[in-house]
């Protein structure tokens, strides 16, 4: 059976400015996941493969296995959340979660459209994810192509206070 998320009828699509605002903090953990793994690689080829510091970052073998490794990085990041409970760390700080259509927690492939093709909305200098403005279901290409959905949570009720 699969699961679904609870609440589905007290959630909205969620709009530009909340979508921009769980990027920008989800882009400062992905900066320091690519801080650490920059550092593992200069370790690893300098301590095991026992690369002079000056043949650091040089050749094609250095430059692709360094930028393979920092986008495994990220994408490892984005799915390991998206599967688990639908939200970042980012994405929980403003309230949003990412699901299928019908509710339900999105998979490993769903997972790489979404990363590939958001990398894709900003390589189109943004329009991708400005697409939220013109969708009339708010939704992104990424959202689009992934058959996905970037919802608002409800926030806590304050009864009782």
């Amino acid at each position: 059976m699969t699961r679904r998320f609870e609440r589905l009828d007290e959630v909205w699509p969620a709009g530009l400015g909340r979508r921009l605002g769980a990027m920008c903090y989800d882009g400062l953990l992905i900066l320091a996941i690519w801080i650490a793994l920059a550092a593992a690689h200069v370790l690893v080829s300098r301590l095991l493969l026992d690369l002079p510091a000056e043949r650091l970052g040089v050749g094609v073998v250095q430059v692709v296995s360094l930028r393979g490794l920092l986008l495994l990085g990220a994408f490892v990041f984005f799915a390991f959340f998206w599967m688990r409970g639908g939200m970042t760390l980012g994405m929980q700080a403003w309230r949003l979660r990412v699901q299928t259509t019908k509710g339900q927690p999105i998979g490993l492939y769903q997972s790489l459209v979404r990363y590939l093709v958001g990398a894709l909305s900003w390589a189109a200098f943004g329009l991708g994810h400005l697409w939220v403005l013109f969708d009339a279901e708010r939704r992104s290409w990424a959202d689009i192509a992934s058959g996905t959905r970037v919802v608002v949570l409800p926030g806590k009720s304050r009864e009782g206070a």
